[in-house]
C-alpha cells in the first residue's frame, strides 16, 4: 500500500498498485469484493479503481496503523483487555464479510487496521486479494489437495490439510491471531525446514499435537473454548457469531474491564505525551 492524496477532495488515500503484466485480474476481483462490502462497518471506502499508465490502481480511504504495527509499538504483547476488545470487533467484521457471501481467507494482524480521527478506535479489515465467494468455495468442498492460501502462522488446520476453506477457517485463523497477541508469540513460530512444504507440515503438526488447553495456558478459559469451537465447524456449519462474541464479553466483564475503548497503545501514547500523571484516568 502506498499513501497518496485525492486531488479532487484533497483527502489522504491508500493506493494498491499492480502492473498490467502481473495478473491484474486479482486486483480487479479485490475491487469488486470491496464494492460488494461497501458501506459495512470497518470496511474502507473504495474511491477509485482503474488503469493509469502501466498500472492498475485500487484507491481507498487511508487508515491508521495495522494491529501488527501496534503490537510492535507496545513491545510485542497486548493485555488481555486489549485482546478482548479486538476480538469483539474482529468477530463482527468477519461476520459481515460472511453475511455478504465472502470468505476472507487471509486473516492476520497486518490485515486489521485501526481508523483515524473520530474513528480511531474502530477496527477495519483490508486486503481481499485471496477472498472467495462462498458459493465458489462450496463447489470444491469435498476435494483434497487444494492449494495452500494465506499465511501459515495463522492458517487453519483445513488449510494445512489441503481442504477448501469455509466460514470456520476465517474464525480459527482469528483465534491464532488473538493468541499471538495475548501470548506474545505462537509455538510454531521460527520452525526451520528445507522446503516450504516441509515447513507447512511442521507447523501443521505443532498445531495438531499441542493441546488447546496448553496453547491457551494462562489465559481466560474462553480462549480455549473459542479455538475448540472454531476447529469443530464443518464446511457447511454456519458459525454462531453471537456465541463467540458472548464468550469474550463474558471474559471481559468477569475481569471488571470497562468498554472505554482504551487500548494498550492508547495508554502508551498518553503516557508518552503527558507522562505518568494521567495514568489514573486511564486505569480500568
Amino acid at each position: 500500500m502506498l499513501p497518496g492524496t485525492d486531488i479532487q477532495s484533497n483527502n489522504e488515500v491508500a493506493i494498491k498498485l499492480t502492473h498490467v503484466n502481473t495478473d491484474p485480474e486479482i486486483l480487479k476481483a479485490e475491487a469488486n469484493t470491496y464494492q460488494v462490502l461497501s458501506g459495512g462497518v470497518g470496511i474502507p471506502r473504495v474511491r477509485w479503481f482503474g488503469q493509469e499508465c502501466d498500472y492498475y490502481a485500487l484507491v481507498h480511504d487511508l487508515l491508521g496503523p495495522s494491529l501488527e504495527d501496534l503490537f510492535n509499538y507496545c513491545g510485542r504483547q497486548f493485555s488481555v483487555k486489549t485482546v478482548l476488545l479486538i476480538a469483539d470487533q474482529a468477530i463482527s467484521r468477519i461476520q459481515y464479510i460472511h453475511d455478504k457471501g465472502f470468505l476472507h481467507r487471509d486473516i492476520k494482524p497486518d490485515n486489521f487496521l485501526m481508523g483515524t480521527g473520530t474513528k480511531g478506535n474502530m477496527l477495519y479489515t483490508i486486503d481481499f486479494g485471496l477472498a472467495k465467494e462462498f458459493c465458489n468455495a462450496e463447489r470444491f468442498q469435498t476435494m483434497q489437495g487444494r492449494p495452500f492460501g494465506g499465511t501459515r502462522r495463522y492458517a487453519s488446520l483445513n488449510n494445512h490439510n489441503g481442504r477448501e476453506q469455509s466460514w470456520g477457517d476465517d474464525l480459527e485463523s482469528l483465534g491464532y491471531v488473538l493468541l499471538y497477541f495475548a501470548r506474545g508469540s505462537l509455538p510454531w513460530q521460527g520452525l526451520k525446514a528445507a522446503t516450504e512444504e516441509q515447513k507447512n507440515e511442521l507447523i501443521k503438526q505443532k498445531k495438531l499435537n499441542m493441546p488447546v488447553t496448553k496453547l491457551c495456558e494462562g489465559l481466560p478459559g474462553e480462549f480455549a473454548a473459542y479455538v475448540s469451537y472454531t476447529r469443530s465447524l464443518r464446511f457447511k456449519d454456519r458459525p454462531d457469531y453471537a456465541y463467540l462474541r458472548r464468550l469474550f464479553r463474558n471474559a471481559f466483564s468477569a475481569r471488571g474491564f470497562k468498554y472505554d475503548n482504551t487500548f494498550d497503545w492508547t495508554e502508551k501514547r498518553f503516557r508518552e505525551i503527558y507522562g505518568d500523571s494521567t495514568e489514573h484516568s486511564l486505569q480500568t
